[in-house]
C-alpha cells in the first residue's frame, strides 16, 4: 500500500471524524506527516487536541498531610494481608511504575518482589495485570472491568454491594478511589489468604466482619491509632471503620501519584519545542484517527469499555466452559455486548507501565500499538511462545468468539511501521519526569514493623 494512498485516506477518515461520523467503516491510515514547519505541526496538533477535548490535567487539590502519611503506611503495610506477607504495593511497586512487571500479579505466599516473584503452587495467580496507580482522580471506574464505580454522588457500585454500607461510604473523600482499596484485602488469591489466620477462617461474605478484623489489628498497634485519629482530627479510632483506612490510601494515591509536567503539557503550555517532531508528528497521527475517539480528554481515557481483540490466555477469571475465560466488562453487567471489553487505560505515564492488555500480552509499548493494525489479522496470529512456558500453553482459541463483540472503531484500520513509531514516540511524551523515580513515595519503616517491599 503507497503513503500517498494512506494519506489520502487519513484525510477522508479526519473528514468523517469532523462530521461526527466516528464509527464510519472505511479504512484509517494514519501516515506520518512529510517534512515542515514545526510551528505549523503544532498549531495543526493544538487544534486537533482541543476537537478531542484533550487538554491540560489539572492537579486535585492537596491532601492534608496527616491523610497522606497515614495512607502511604497502609499501603505499604503487610499488616493488612491475612498472613502479613504482602501489602497493596507489593503488587504496584514504585520501581516498576506503580506495576509488577509481570504479565499476572502474584498475590499472598509469593516469594520475592517484581518480575522475579514466584509462587511455591502458583495458586494465588492473579488473573489479571495490575493497573498502574498513576492519576486515579481521573477515572471513573477502577479495575479493569470497571467493578467499583460511583454512579451518583455518594452512591457506588461495587462487588460489595450493601455490605458497603452508608456508614462506611460517608468515610469517603475521594470517590471510587477511596472504596478500591478496601476490595484486595477481601480476595483470598491477592492478600487475605486460603488459610492460617483469623482473617482466612471467615466466609468469602463476610465483608463487614473481614474489614472489622482488619481493623481490630490495626487497633493493637499503637501508633496506627495515634496516625488515624490525626488524619481524622476530632475522631476517635474506635469509632472508625475501614473505610477510613481505603479513604487514607485514596489520599496518598492522589497526592503522590498524579503527575501533570510531562513533556505533552509544556507543549499544551505553548512550548513548541517540549516535544520532538516524532512526537509530534505521532501526536498528528493519534489525534487524527480513532484513537483519541476513546483516548481522550486531559488522562487520555473516555472511562468507557472497549473490546480491542487482546488475546485471551492465563489462569482466567472463572469465564467460558472450563472458566479459563474472562469476559471482561461482561463478567460484572451479563450483557452479551461487553464480553472482553475492558475499561480504556489512561495514557499518561504508559511508557512506565509495561507489560500492557488487561493480561499482560504485551511486553513492548510499540507492539501494543502495532497490535491495533490490522487487529483481527493480528489476534488470530498472536504468537504463543511470547508467553514463555509458563503461560504458552494456556492461550486460548477463541478468537471467532472475541472478534464477535470487537469494537467496530477498529474495523479497517491500519498503520504504517513509520506511524507506529511516530504514536510510540509520542506516548512517551506523556511521561511526566518526576513519575520516572518514585522512591521519595516508600516510607522507611512502617508502624507494624514488617519489611517493606519497593
Amino acid at each position: 500500500m503507497s503513503r500517498s494512498f494512506l494519506t489520502a485516506v487519513l484525510a477522508s477518515a479526519t473528514l468523517l471524524a469532523a462530521c461526527g461520523e466516528e464509527n464510519a467503516t472505511a479504512p484509517t491510515a494514519m501516515p506520518s506527516l512529510a517534512e515542515g514547519a514545526t510551528g505549523s505541526l503544532a498549531a495543526e496538533v493544538r487544534s486537533l487536541a482541543a476537537g478531542r477535548g484533550i487538554g491540560p490535567l489539572e492537579r486535585p487539590a492537596p491532601v492534608r498531610p496527616a491523610l497522606v502519611q497515614l495512607g502511604q503506611a497502609l499501603a505499604f503495610d503487610k499488616v493488612l494481608s491475612g498472613n502479613k506477607d504482602i501489602a497493596c504495593m507489593t503488587c504496584h511497586l514504585p520501581v516498576f511504575g506503580t506495576g509488577d512487571g509481570l504479565r499476572f500479579s502474584i498475590g499472598t505466599g509469593g516469594v520475592g518482589i517484581g518480575p522475579a516473584r514466584t509462587h511455591p503452587g502458583n495458586t494465588a495467580i492473579i488473573p489479571r495485570n495490575a493497573p498502574p496507580a498513576f492519576n486515579l482522580f481521573a477515572l471513573r471506574g477502577l479495575f479493569w472491568d470497571g467493578r467499583v464505580a460511583e454512579v451518583a454522588e455518594g452512591q457506588f457500585v461495587t462487588p460489595a454491594g450493601q455490605r458497603l454500607n452508608p456508614h462506611m461510604t460517608g468515610a469517603f473523600e475521594f470517590g471510587p478511589v477511596s472504596a478500591q482499596p478496601m476490595f484486595p484485602v477481601l480476595s483470598r488469591e491477592e492478600m487475605r489468604g486460603a488459610s492460617g489466620n483469623e482473617l482466612a477462617a471467615l466466609s468469602d461474605k463476610q465483608a463487614q466482619q473481614i474489614w472489622k478484623g482488619l481493623m481490630d489489628r490495626l487497633g493493637r498497634i499503637r501508633e496506627y491509632r495515634r496516625m488515624f485519629e490525626a488524619a481524622y482530627p476530632g475522631q476517635r479510632f474506635a469509632e472508625m471503620n475501614f473505610a477510613y483506612a481505603g479513604n487514607a490510601m485514596a489520599g496518598f494515591f492522589i497526592d503522590r501519584l498524579s503527575f501533570n509536567d510531562s513533556p505533552w503539557d509544556r507543549f499544551l503550555a505553548g512550548d513548541d519545542n517540549a516535544m520532538t517532531e516524532a512526537q509530534l508528528r505521532g501526536a498528528k497521527d493519534f489525534m487524527s484517527a480513532r484513537c483519541s475517539i476513546c483516548h481522550n480528554g486531559p488522562a487520555f481515557t473516555d472511562n468507557q469499555f472497549h473490546n480491542v481483540v487482546v488475546a485471551q490466555f492465563g489462569p482466567g477469571r472463572g469465564d467460558g466452559a472450563d472458566g479459563k475465560d474472562d469476559f471482561g466488562r461482561a463478567h460484572e453487567t451479563g450483557r452479551p455486548e461487553d464480553k472482553y471489553a475492558f475499561r480504556t487505560p489512561p495514557l499518561r505515564n504508559v511508557e512506565l507501565t509495561a507489560p500492557y492488555g488487561h493480561d499482560g500480552a504485551f511486553m513492548s509499548l510499540r507492539d501494543f500499538v502495532a497490535h491495533y493494525s490490522e487487529s483481527d489479522t493480528r489476534l488470530r496470529n498472536f504468537d504463543a511462545s511470547t508467553l514463555g512456558t509458563e503461560f504458552g500453553g494456556t492461550l486460548l482459541r477463541n478468537f471467532d468468539e472475541i472478534l464477535a463483540t470487537r469494537d467496530p472503531l477498529l474495523d479497517g484500520v491500519v498503520f504504517d511501521d513509520q506511524t507506529i513509531d511516530d504514536v510510540t514516540e509520542f506516548m512517551k511524551a506523556l511521561t511526566d519526569p518526576a513519575a520516572r523515580d518514585l522512591a521519595s513515595i516508600v516510607p522507611a519503616s512502617v508502624p507494624s514493623g514488617l519489611p517493606i517491599d519497593h
